[in-house]
This record gives structure tokens, C-alpha cells and sequence, in this order.
């Protein structure tokens, strides 16, 4: 196994633990809907333009981690420098529908959420 293989210690056959290990990291569904977003493959910096706010570390970190999980193809160009460009596997690709979904939920609850989450905290203010 590398080192970049997850599997969940007390649950290592679960297909959910070990695959949201990945999809849950803080940038993966950014670079997925990133990828998702272009019709043609996209290179490291139009990637990192549209994260700012995500080290170069940290994306390469991710995109190696859906390119081991089969959601992303990494293609490298023999020039001076090299060039290399992204895309969406059709595995990647296949899990489109169900992210739209995901964001779909998540916009029409959001609000929903923070007020809840506001009144749990006012609650467990007083109880201190």
C-alpha cells in the first residue's frame, strides 16, 4: 500500500468511510466541480486561480489523492517546462450528478443550518 492509500482501521472493507475519507477532504469537491466546470482539461495554475485561498501543497496533495482514487487523469506534456493538464475521469464524471445533488441540498438548507447552529449555540451559552 502507499502512503496515500486510506482505509479506515476498524472498518476497512466500509465503501462509505473510504471513499468520503477522500471526497470529504476540505478541497476535493472544489477541484471536482472545478474540473467539471471546463470543457477541456485544465492546468495546475487555472486550477489554483479559482482556490486562492488553497496552498500549492495542499492542491497538489489533493488532486494526487483523486488521481489515486481514479476521479481525476493527470497528463504530462514532454516540453521545456513541463506541462501538465487535469481532467475528470469517467469515474469522475459519473460522480457529477451526485455533487449537483450534494450542492443543491446544501444551498437550500444553508440557512437553515446557521440558524440552527446559532440557536445551539445561544443554548449551550447559557448552560455554562
Amino acid at each position: 500500500m502507499t502512503k496515500d492509500f486510506i482505509q479506515d482501521p476498524i472498518f476497512p472493507e466500509c465503501p462509505i468511510r473510504n471513499v468520503l475519507s477522500r471526497l470529504g477532504s476540505k478541497w476535493a469537491l472544489a477541484v471536482l466541480y472545478s474540473l467539471s466546470q471546463s470543457a477541456a482539461p485544465l492546468r495546475f495554475r487555472d486550477i489554483a486561480s479559482e482556490m486562492p485561498d488553497c496552498s500549492q501543497k495542499v492542491l497538489t496533495s489533493t488532486l494526487r489523492g483523486l488521481e489515486a482514487d481514479g476521479l481525476v487523469s493527470r497528463k504530462v506534456y514532454p516540453e521545456v517546462p513541463p506541462r501538465v493538464e487535469y481532467a475528470l475521469t469517467d469515474r469522475g464524471q459519473s460522480f457529477m450528478p451526485v455533487m449537483q445533488q450534494l450542492m443543491e441540498w446544501a444551498y437550500d438548507n444553508l440557512h437553515a443550518i446557521i440558524s440552527n447552529r446559532e440557536r445551539y449555540m445561544a443554548q449551550d451559552d447559557g448552560k455554562q
